[in-house]
């Protein structure tokens, strides 16, 4: 006579529920969670950094090193949740690229509609890049050394929006539309220290055009006047180029892109307008803008090889003191051979010269430095010139 196992009847029953529970659930609960990231590093050459020429190692070049999460989930009906969590480091070091943020370069959750288009909601990029910067000289040449002077115009990566809620509407006829608002979040005074952005791009064929708005006020909740606040919403790159401006009240930022494939050439231009706004606690007076025009190609001479180069004139306004307006001119030149999909190797090439007077930190008129794309940001040239090459490698994930 067979005798009942307890345990063995109790372990069929759990397996058959289980498998009851997973036929049940619907067919639109679906998610999926990727890790990704890319690791990039060069040996880097300076002609001259603050009087010295160096070599040294240099991460984050033709991409940025960096490591996500990301995630979506089929909520039905052509609705799902999104996330993505990003975050900085520097390949030589190991260290966060920014002290204090895990996630600093985005950080944001979301709903995601087919027909309608995504609202999204924490630390993320401006419509402004998102629409611009792919058809600018950074996405073809890098930020690092083919960004205009120092990224002044933010095509590269170094603008991002705290406290963000964006919408981005899902392709008409190829035109789409991107909005955001980011809240300074200061009781009282909600505005103090928010963000606006707003950005159009049209594509259709070989042919690709873009504009955006981007406007980051100051919150101005410190003491130091010679700052754009760090609890501002929005925050940019810094260096020899708009140092005398950072006490700025608001920045203001407009640009124009656009591109056209002919066959494995691909070739663009480029328009931005910045103005820094003076306010009671700017250490300038006047309103200050810096007027750039970029021109780049790049051509794919196999599916493994590709050469790019691009040329940029930068022309700064004529106030503040300033009896010389200050100009840059950038030559960019890139290289890459891609050994796999994923693997890359790569050279840089850029010059800069630069004329005419800007201000120092503290608002004194002092001769223009150059500094090449946003690679020597905190390490301007002595002189008038600046040449920067790198030889380097890049894995994706």
């Amino acid at each position: 006579m067979k005798q009942n196992n307890p345990t063995r009847d109790m372990l069929v029953k759990t397996l058959l529920a289980t498998a009851a529970t997973a036929v049940a659930l619907p067919a639109s609960a679906q998610s999926s969670v990727t890790l990704y990231g890319v690791v990039d590093d060069a040996l880097t050459y300076v002609s001259n950094q603050s009087g010295h020429a160096n070599v040294y190692l240099r991460q984050g070049n033709l991409y940025a090193s960096k490591f996500g999460i990301k995630g979506t989930e089929d909520l039905g009906g052509g609705l799902a949740a999104i996330f993505d969590l990003q975050a900085g480091f520097d390949t030589n070091t190991g260290a966060a690229a920014s002290s204090g943020s895990l996630f600093n370069r985005q950080s944001y959750v979301g709903l995601s509609q087919r027909g309608y288009g995504a609202v999204t909601l924490g630390r993320q990029y401006t419509p402004y890049f998102q629409f611009v910067g792919p058809l600018s000289s950074v996405n073809l040449l890098t930020g690092a050394t083919g960004a205009h002077p120092g990224d002044l115009d933010g095509m590269d990566t170094t603008i991002r929006a705290n406290n963000a809620v964006v919408y981005t509407s899902p392709q008409w006829y190829g035109m789409q539309a991107s909005v955001m608002y980011a809240a300074g979040g200061i009781a009282g005074s909600t505005g103090r220290g928010q963000s606006w952005s707003g950005a159009l791009r049209y594509t259709r064929g070989p042919l690709a055009l873009a504009a955006g708005y981007l406007q980051m006020d100051n919150a101005y909740t410190s003491t130091t006047s010679a700052a754009f606040d760090s609890t501002s919403t929005g925050g940019f790159g810094v260096s020899a180029v708009n140092r005398g401006y950072v006490s700025a009240r608001s920045v203001r930022d407009v640009a124009l892109a656009a591109n056209y494939a002919f066959g494995a050439v691909l070739a663009g231009l480029s328009y931005s307008n910045v103005r820094y706004l003076p306010g009671a606690r700017s250490l300038f007076t006047d309103t200050a803008a810096f007027n750039t025009y970029g021109a780049f190609a790049r051509w794919s001479l196999t599916p493994a090889v590709d050469i790019a180069a691009g040329y940029s004139y930068t022309l700064a306004s004529k106030a503040n003191g300033v009896d010389s307006a200050a100009r840059y001119q950038q030559v960019s030149v890139r290289q890459s051979y891609r050994l796999s999909k994923r693997t890359s190797l790569y050279a840089l090439e850029a010059w800069q010269h630069a004329g005419g007077q800007t201000l120092d930190a503290s608002g004194g008129v002092i001769d223009a430095a150059p500094v090449v794309g946003d690679s020597q940001n905190l390490t301007p040239s002595s002189t008038r010139s600046q040449f920067v090459g790198m030889l380097g490698m890049a894995v994706s994930f």
